[in-house]
C-alpha cells in the first residue's frame, strides 16, 4: 500500500540513504533457525525484547498513518500482547529489555522530527523490518510449538 499510494518503493535510494533506524533484528546466533533448540530462551528473550522495542516505532505509526490508525492501533496492542506473553516463557523474565520511558520518549521525539517524505521512508522502513521480524518470530514460536508444549 505504501509504494502504490506514496511512490515509496523497496529499491529507492533515497530509502537507502535514510535508512539510519536501529530497529530490532533476529539472526541465526539470537537461536531462531537450525540450532533453536539449544538456545529456546535466549531466542525468546530476544523475540520479546524486539517486540518491545519496536512498541516505540509502531507508536509513531499509529500517530503518524492517520488513514491506517485503527488497524496500526491493533497491530500496536496485539504486539504489546505478544512481548508480554512470550517476556512470560522466560526462564527469568527480567531479562527481557524492556526499553525505559526515557529511551522511548528519545526516540520517539527524533521519529517525530521527521517531515514529509521522510516521514513516508521511515514508515514503510519500519513496517518492512517489523514484517521480517515477525515473520522468523513465527517460525521460531511454530517450532517451540513442535518441540515443547505451550499455547500461544
Amino acid at each position: 500500500q505504501m509504494c502504490e499510494k506514496f511512490t515509496v518503493c523497496q529499491n529507492s535510494m533515497e530509502m537507502l540513504l535514510h535508512n539510519n533506524l536501529n530497529l530490532p533484528k533476529l539472526t541465526e546466533e539470537d537461536g531462531d533457525f537450525l540450532t533453536f533448540l539449544s538456545f529456546q530462551d535466549k531466542c525468546l528473550r530476544k523475540i520479546s525484547s524486539g517486540l518491545y522495542t519496536f512498541q516505540t516505532y509502531l507508536k509513531y505509526i499509529q500517530e503518524t498513518f492517520i488513514s491506517e490508525n485503527q488497524n496500526a492501533e491493533s497491530l500496536y496492542f496485539s504486539t504489546e500482547h505478544l512481548a508480554r506473553t512470550l517476556r512470560q516463557m522466560v526462564i527469568n523474565p527480567e531479562e527481557v529489555i524492556i526499553p525505559d520511558a526515557a529511551t522511548q520518549e528519545s526516540l520517539h521525539t527524533k521519529l517525530k522530527s521527521t517531515k514529509d517524505w521522510t516521514e513516508k521512508i521511515t514508515i514503510h522502513l519500519i513496517l518492512r523490518d517489523f514484517t521480517s521480524f515477525m515473520e522468523k518470530t513465527v517460525r521460531a514460536v511454530r517450532y517451540l510449538k513442535n518441540t515443547r508444549s505451550f499455547s500461544v
